[in-house]
């Protein structure tokens, strides 16, 4: 009999199904103490007892795991100055440390970006600072390679 290991993926919130995401709402209304019960928050945001205590322990915003772990991005960008400083300037406001930066020689006015940052405790929310990154003009794509 082999060992299951558990597996974990990064997915966008437009991939997730609607299920998953209201019991991240209970789950938040539960810790706001905005509602008492289970069954409370579970009614409030259109679901049932049971589909979350099915989920609960399986689904989790992003930021709310990453405290203390290591981040790696993969991106893509267009070699233009000052890109790379907007990047690292959003990084540095959500309080994120910078481990490590690769950024390869630009191909056809294209460049590839390694960073690797520690979330720290005092770190913003990393799904905000993935999309601020993300809405940059001249990135073609942020993925998240991996989190220790």
């Amino acid at each position: 009999m082999t060992e299951e290991k558990t597996k974990y993926f990064v997915v966008k919130q437009r991939a997730v199904p609607e299920v998953l995401l209201k019991v991240v709402e209970a789950k938040k209304l539960l810790e706001s103490e905005q509602v008492m019960t289970v069954q409370e928050a579970a009614e409030r945001v259109g679901i049932s007892r049971s589909s979350f205590y099915k989920y609960k322990d399986d689904i989790l915003p992003f930021y709310d795991n990453t405290k203390g772990k290591t981040v790696t991005f993969a991106m893509q960008m267009d070699d233009r100055q000052g890109l790379l400083s907007d990047l690292l300037h959003i990084v540095a406001v959500y309080r994120a440390n910078i481990l490590t930066i690769h950024q390869s020689i630009p191909v056809n006015g294209v460049a590839t970006l390694t960073l690797s940052v520690e979330v720290r405790a005092n770190t913003g929310n990393v799904a905000k600072m993935v999309e601020e990154m993300e809405e940059q003009q001249g990135i073609h794509y942020v993925k998240i390679l991996a989190r220790e």
